[in-house]
């Protein structure tokens, strides 16, 4: 086992948590839904500073994996936000590109795996639903707070699976 084997694993989401997808919101006010700008616009996100501070802070002690709904299409993107931003280096769990299942299902499934063979520090996220459900799953859990809550992303995450 190596010294990164012991460490423990802080988790954290992406999309109101790490980055701030407020500017993209639009493409979700729309009927249908604009999916494919809303993710192509994601490399435009600004950080959160909240977030990046705890990823920062986290990454001292704990292996940082980063764990999000958007789809694994959006993978390229996604690495390349997170090194722009000068992050710490880690894991990536993306949704498959035609799963859309809720992300409180989607995300507690991977916590549950990988605790299997990691100590699961902390799950750091803005949904309220991923949240609720990794708490009674016994999972440490710290509610990014940080942005004003969209309810265009809440139903995208919860009823279409999207993100």
């Amino acid at each position: 086992m190596t010294d990164s084997d012991k460490r423990p694993v802080a988790v954290f989401d992406l999309d109101n948590t790490l980055a701030d997808t407020a500017h993209r919101q639009r493409f979700l006010e729309r009927r249908p839904r604009d999916w494919d700008a809303f993710f192509a616009a994601a490399p435009q996100d600004p950080p959160l500073a909240e977030g990046i501070a705890m990823v920062r802070e986290s990454a001292r002690e704990c292996e940082i994996v980063y764990l999000t709904g958007r789809p694994e299409r959006c993978r390229r993107d996604t690495l390349d936000w997170l090194a722009a931003q000068g992050l710490p280096e880690g894991s990536v769990y993306m949704r498959g590109n035609a799963d859309r299942r809720p992300a409180r299902r989607t995300k507690l499934e991977i916590l549950r795996r990988l605790a299997r063979t990691r100590d699961i520090r902390v799950l750091v996220d803005d949904d309220g639903l991923v949240c609720e459900d990794a708490r009674r799953a016994g999972f440490t859990v710290v509610q990014a707070r940080w942005t004003a809550p969209s309810g265009e992303l809440k139903t995208a995450q919860e009823r279409e699976g999207r993100t």
